[in-house]
């Protein structure tokens, strides 16, 4: 068997080209509510929403649950969400640099478990939630999931895997 052989039998698919797209799509919907969560804190002024019952953005934004050392939630699901912007630019994803890939993989799950929590403390502390942090929540698990389903496409192993095929074809 030659190394041809190796690579026919053994090449990783593609990763495919919308996923990009849907990364980098999902990180836009998170900076835009994020920034509207944000923009309404500083404003002091509760989210266009719910404030009866177990739909109440006024009492999970405004619960000690809305600030970690001080610092809105708001602000740092904005922050996560520029650095997603950023990181899951489209043409950044063909990129060869093995450290985009962790990166991207590290902070989907950051944020995940960060969503965790704050559902966690939503349920089972202030017992409401916020239909514009759900709206949150469900990005970031959907750029977790998707993040996660390509990392082995994008990982340094099949980094280095597809410059070793790309150097042993004839």
């Amino acid at each position: 068997m030659t190394d041809i052989d190796v690579v026919e039998v053994y090449e990783l698919p593609a990763l495919p080209r919308w996923r990009p797209w849907a990364a980098f799509a999902l990180s836009i919907i998170g900076f835009g509510i994020s920034m509207y969560l944000t923009i309404d804190h500083f404003q002091g002024v509760a989210p266009i929403c719910s404030s009866q019952g177990f739909v109440n953005c006024k009492l999970v934004t405004e619960s000690t649950y809305s600030h970690i050392l001080k610092i809105p939630v708001s602000l740092l699901g904005l922050l996560f969400f520029t650095a997603m912007v950023g990181i899951n630019f489209p043409p950044l994803w063909r990129a060869r640099a093995e450290w985009l890939a962790v990166a991207r993989l590290a902070l989907a799950v950051s944020g995940i478990c960060f969503v965790l929590y704050l559902l966690a403390a939503e349920l089972f502390s202030i017992k409401a939630i916020c239909l514009w942090c759900t709206g949150v929540h469900v990005t970031t698990f959907l750029l977790f999931v998707l993040v996660v389903v390509s990392f082995p496409l994008m990982s340094p192993r099949a980094i280095r895997y597809r410059e070793w095929a790309e150097s042993n074809e004839a």
